[in-house]
């Protein structure tokens, strides 16, 4: 019996409306991607954009794809690649709408509504709280008084040396002193506290075995160290006079008597008259009146200064002065001070 051969129309025919199929799937999506690449047909859906210092070009088409503002990040890749290939992205915040077209969202792209713009800020060695709130403010950083809000706690931040700063409401500031002074790439329109918690992790990475080693052997805490540091800081004008000084304060702790350092004076005033806290907090800083270290830190150390106090000279001074030319002069005791104050006009 012969083969009957099978008719090849049904296999023509099913290619056939394949093509078809393709070729109107293909008319479809290009229809789709040209409207969208138009803005038109589109839903009117806002997004905010955030872009990150981060953030690469890939990373913001899949942002925009994700959020409904363009269809595909692969064709936003692409036409950004052929329209604007030296395109660079600035940091920052977008109001966009999916309704906006490519060369609509590439324009928006050049003029954040709320800028991240990375600025080099310098804060400076000897720079307290107070000062730091003003110039995050003028560079556009943050406001001071959220700043000055965030510092006010240590919630929220999960370092182990901040465990030592005590529970008490006589702490003005509880981050001073660990507000680490250095050159800073901060984004402009940040959050307070993401800029506090830079500032928090320098000084962390800054912790050295000297600096714990001192605590235990002078039954300190590291908020004690700081403490001491940056009265230190204060009163130096530099690594040498800044060891002695800090002999002078250790000698007098040990003796259990008030430091009377007069820089104190000037922080506890500014607490109280300048930023509403209260005559408690003022007498728990001014060491004339407190006995012992301030309540906290009374500003933001650099690390040659701490480095000076952790080694400090073993001396019998208890009291020292700087004279007009700016020479310190250390005593033995009030005799000897009252002396060198006579010969060595101060004032």
């Amino acid at each position: 019996m012969a083969n009957k051969k099978r008719s090849k129309l049904p296999v023509i025919l099913l290619v056939i409306l394949i093509v078809i199929a393709l070729a109107v799937a293909g008319v479809y999506v290009y229809g789709i991607v040209n409207n969208d690449i138009a803005g038109k047909n589109q839903e009117d859906k806002p997004y905010t954009l955030v872009i990150e210092k981060s953030d690469f070009e890939y990373e913001v088409g899949q942002k925009l794809a994700a959020n409904g503002v363009i269809v595909s990040d692969t064709v936003w890749t692409n036409w950004m690649s052929s329209h604007y290939p030296d395109f660079e992205y600035i940091n920052g915040e977008y109001n966009m709408n999916s309704n906006m077209s490519y060369e609509d969202i590439a324009q928006k792209l050049q003029n954040p509504d709320i800028s991240h713009k990375s600025v080099k800020v310098c804060i400076p060695e000897g720079t307290n709280v107070m000062q730091i709130a003003d110039i995050l403010e003028k560079n556009n950083i943050c406001s001071a008084d959220a700043f000055l809000e965030v510092c006010k706690s240590t919630d929220g931040f999960d370092f182990d040396f901040l465990k030592t700063v005590p529970d008490t409401d006589i702490i003005g500031y509880r981050l001073e002193g660990f507000l680490f002074p250095a050159t800073y790439d901060f984004a402009m329109n940040s959050d307070a506290r993401d800029i506090a918690e830079q500032m928090l992790e320098a000084f962390d990475y800054r912790i050295t075995d000297d600096m714990t080693a001192f605590c235990e052997n002078n039954n300190m805490s590291m908020f004690e160290l700081i403490t001491l540091a940056s009265v230190v800081q204060e009163e130096a004008l530099g690594q040498n006079s800044a060891k002695n000084i800090a002999s002078v304060f250790m000698n007098r702790l040990k003796k259990g008597a008030k430091l009377q350092s007069d820089v104190t004076y000037f922080y506890a005033r500014d607490l109280r008259d300048s930023y509403g806290f209260s005559q408690e907090v003022y007498d728990a800083y001014y060491t004339y009146r407190c006995q012992g270290l301030p309540a906290g830190p009374i500003t933001n150390s650099g690390m040659e200064i701490i480095d000076a106090v952790v080694n400090y000279p073993q001396t019998d001074y208890l009291y020292f002065f700087s004279d007009l030319q700016q020479k310190f002069h250390f005593a033995k005791d009030y005799d000897e001070f009252v002396r060198l104050q006579k010969q060595y006009p101060w004032k």
